[in-house]
């Protein structure tokens, strides 16, 4: 976001009211803009970073931060750095218990689509990932299909000739 436009037009506004007090004042008040320049570009700076923050506030699953790309402010969205509150409760509101931090290492392939699934459904990949854990350790999913994907510990009834 280029903010030169912004500083520009302030000093000018500062610049045409210090006209009314006469040469002298204008010419102290030219010397006093050009120190005023930084300052003015770090109020703004200020007043944008509390706005991000508001904004990302309002907006669960979302961090906005303000960077600076050479002299002017850049908004920096960022979905994955989002805190999974319900990780940090360290509470699993829909089992009832507490829950327990594990590290998981995944193919960089695989953890790019898992990411891409979350995000379609407006989930972090944490949440994406207690819920994919969940559908498979399903009591449901084991009765159908058997304690593991090859058959072992399913009961099998007839007979073979």
């Amino acid at each position: 976001m280029d903010i030169t436009g912004l500083v520009e037009s302030l000093k000018q506004d500062l610049s045409r009211s210090a006209e009314v007090g006469g040469d002298d004042a204008k010419a102290a008040a030219e010397r006093l803009l050009l120190a005023l320049d930084p300052a003015l570009r770090l109020v703004l700076m200020d007043a944008l970073s509390q706005a991000a923050a508001e904004i990302g506030e309002a907006l669960p699953g979302v961090v906005i931060d303000v960077r600076l790309k050479g002299r002017d402010p850049v908004f920096v969205v960022d979905r994955a750095a989002q805190p999974d509150h319900a990780a940090d409760d360290r509470f699993d509101a829909e089992s009832g218990e507490a829950s327990a931090r594990i590290t998981l290492r995944l193919p960089e392939a695989l953890k790019a689509r898992a990411e891409a699934l979350a995000a379609r459904k407006g989930q972090s990949l944490n949440t994406w990932l207690v819920a994919a854990a969940r559908a498979a350790t399903s009591d449901d999913r084991q009765e159908r299909y058997g304690r593991d994907r090859h058959g072992a510990g399913r009961r099998m009834q007839g007979w073979v000739r």
